[in-house]
């Protein structure tokens, strides 16, 4: 049964910056007009009047998303992972692991492994915690702050930065350049906004982030010193070589940095909005906190989407409500099939103890799952029951400044107030 082109002019705020910066409010909606059209939706990325159409198909039902997930060879990465193709040099350095497909991916991601082992993660709640509590220090004493840059961006990229042992002298650097990396579809990040201005921007700031971490690789294969970027290059085994682990490090720091702040600042939100969730929480804290962190994870997804793309003819949904071609670009939208009424029960209303929760904020099953995912569910966990215990009146105020972008659910500013 094959879905049929639609050249709505609602689908293309899928593909509207200004939109989705300055029209949250209406995501849900569109997720759902999404969902209900129980097939896979084409959206055009060029003129209605071109001979040719150009564009995508956008999924957003819950069962597809996992489906093609679990697909890799029929729907790959290796072929770029945005909705737009990319010119080699910003794939380059905006993709890395995740633009990859097996067995260039399974060799970096087996050698990524060695630095993020259950056993290592375990041992981190104590470093999670010291981190946490030296942050909540630092926060203003007036009792009001941009709780983005006051705690948010903070407490990931400090732990990427202690676990690596990249020192700490470079972590201001290191964050504005990856919110230009991330975040160059905003003119707050990235003022020229044309195509030679954001791709000028994004290749001088990872050549400067590849150049800083190649000199600290560089340094721990003549000194290795027993923190990660260690043993991903001075191992027995297969290493990365310095050029690998640059451009896996922007993918860290970028990505994993992205969704944790987002997931931190999303959730301070959202449990503001929710007063009666976030005082249940605190009540018995051990005991919903774990479940609370996947809601809010579902609720907010970080990451909106990421592409695949179809490598033969015929390639069909074991839905059956589509058959591909080859090259077909397929967009799964995490966020619609987050509130996917056939998995989720009453999906628009925020539930600390919703159980069972599958959501893909992660990404769905399959070789691309995160890596990072147990790491960032850790600082969730440990960030919220600190800054709870240190300032329980803590709120959002206002609304929330938002990123401009259909890939990251970023927001940029969120103004908080607590008794300090």
């Amino acid at each position: 049964m094959p879905a049929t082109e639609t050249s709505e002019l609602e689908y293309r705020s899928l593909i509207d910056l200004r939109w989705w910066q300055d029209r949250p409010d209406e995501r849900a909606a569109l997720y759902a007009r999404l969902r209900e059209e129980g097939k896979p939706v084409f959206v055009r990325t060029n003129r209605p009047d071109a001979p040719t159409a150009r564009g995508f198909w956008a999924v957003g039902s819950h069962a597809d998303v996992v489906d093609i997930s679990r697909r890799p060879t029929e729907f790959c990465s290796g072929a770029g992972t945005q909705i737009f193709d990319q010119t080699p040099e910003m794939r380059e350095y905006r993709g890395s692991i995740i633009d990859m497909d097996d067995p260039e991916h399974m060799r970096l991601r087996k050698i990524v492994s060695r630095g993020f082992t259950p056993r290592m993660l375990s041992e981190l709640r104590g470093l999670v915690e010291e981190t946490t509590a030296e942050i909540l220090d630092e926060m203003p004493s007036s009792g009001e702050c941009d709780f983005v840059n006051a705690f948010a961006v903070l407490l990931p990229l400090r732990m990427i930065d202690t676990m690596l042992g990249v020192p700490r002298e470079h972590e201001q650097f290191i964050l504005r350049v990856t919110n230009v990396v991330l975040g160059a579809s905003d003119p707050e990040y990235v003022p020229d906004q044309t195509v030679a201005g954001i791709e000028a921007a994004v290749t001088e700031n990872s050549e400067q982030l590849i150049d800083l971490l190649k000199s600290i690789a560089e340094d721990r294969i003549k000194n290795p010193t027993g923190d990660v970027i260690s043993k991903l290059v001075t191992s027995d085994e297969e290493n990365l070589t310095p050029q690998e682990l640059a451009k896996f490090f922007i993918l860290l720091v970028g990505a994993g940095n992205e969704t944790t702040r987002n997931a931190l600042t999303h959730g301070l939100h959202i449990l503001s909005r929710h007063p009666e969730q976030r005082d249940r929480l605190l009540a018995d804290y051990d005991a919903l906190a774990p479940k609370a962190i996947e809601e809010i994870l579902r609720y907010s997804s970080p990451v909106i989407h990421m592409r695949r793309t179809v490598t033969a003819d015929g390639v069909a949904l074991t839905s059956g409500t589509h058959t591909f071609s080859k090259g077909d670009k397929v967009v799964m939208w995490y966020p619609a099939a987050n509130r996917d009424p056939a998995v989720f029960d009453d999906p628009e209303t925020f539930d600390i103890a919703r159980t069972p929760n599958n959501h893909v904020a992660f990404g769905g099953p399959g070789p691309h799952f995160c890596l990072g995912a147990h790491l960032a569910r850790l600082e969730l966990n440990v960030a919220f029951k600190m800054l709870y215990e240190r300032f329980p009146d803590i709120t959002s105020v206002g609304e929330p400044v938002m990123l401009r972008s259909n890939f990251v659910n970023g927001i940029k500013h969120l103004q908080a107030t607590y008794t300090a």
